[in-house]
């Protein structure tokens, strides 16, 4: 994998891409909020050289820092489509983990036709239909919630609610280590993110996938209401819904083998 970066407005973006032919498929990796490159370590061991693949570390967070709190999610999908253009990235197959998935639904909104598959691990509908008003209120009120809850607290619940594996615990663990010492910046990422997606919901757009897609969701995801979300979202719109037994909200790192063979599934079929 090669590290690359992209400048915007706000900040500098790193990602990490390895190539293996122009019109193969690129299955782009989206991590959730407050985790970085290294929680789909698994699948881009699995497809490094079966498909081109890109991950990156979301804006603020990790390596893709310092930078500015004044975006919104659809600036995140105007810069992903930004670096598939760097790239020459002509058919991406998004992955998207919990808010990579928002993202890669925000991508699918404004670029409907460059989006040739989407897989959502773990994530739930960006739809208005689907939240309640007291959810709204809440996602766009989560900073000091963050701020003030003890670290090391913070860092147990942060760990042992995302996953239900060693492998997977431990490498959330690794992840959140990045801001120990930081706790203002941990807060501003996981507070900012969830007020954009509140903001997001509030657009109430259509947010449609009009390509192949797939959701993941681990039988033991006990992130808000990760499991009420999936079950609606498949209920409406007919998309496959794979459960992920023993598999917390990272499902991907607590259940690889399976998670990368529902993927390969996916993509063959594109």
């Amino acid at each position: 994998m090669i590290e690359k970066t992209y400048t915007t407005p706000s900040g500098t973006i790193h990602y990490w891409i390895h190539t293996i032919a122009a019109d193969t498929a690129a299955l782009v990796f989206l991590p959730g909020l407050t985790a970085d490159h290294r929680l789909f370590d698994k699948q881009i061991e699995y497809f490094k050289n079966r498909y081109n693949v890109l991950v990156w570390d979301p804006p603020a967070h990790a390596s893709s820092w310092p930078f500015q709190f004044d975006f919104d999610l659809m600036d995140k999908a105007k810069w992903l489509n930004g670096i598939f253009e760097q790239e020459k990235i002509t058919k991406p197959v998004i992955i998207g983990q919990s808010m990579g998935g928002y993202v890669g639904q925000a991508y699918a909104q404004l670029y409907p036709k460059n989006l040739k598959g989407f897989v959502s691990i773990d994530s739930a509908p960006l739809q208005r239909k689907y939240v309640t008003g007291i959810e709204l209120w809440l996602l766009k009120r989560m900073e000091p919630v963050y701020f003030y809850y003890p670290w090391k607290s913070l860092l147990k619940s942060g760990t042992n609610g995302v996953a239900v594996s060693e492998y997977g615990r431990k490498r959330m663990h690794e992840m959140m280590m990045v801001y120990d010492g930081d706790k203002k910046r941990y807060s501003q990422i996981a507070g900012h993110g969830f007020k954009i997606l509140a903001n997001a919901m509030e657009k109430d757009l259509p947010y449609e996938l009009k390509c192949p897609a797939l959701l993941i969701c681990g039988e033991k995801d006990h992130a808000g209401s990760c499991i009420r979300y999936n079950k609606a979202w498949h209920r409406n719109t007919h998309i496959p819904l794979k459960w992920i037994k023993d598999a917390g909200h990272n499902s991907n790192t607590d259940q690889p083998e399976i998670v990368n063979q529902l993927i390969e599934e996916l993509v063959r079929n594109i």
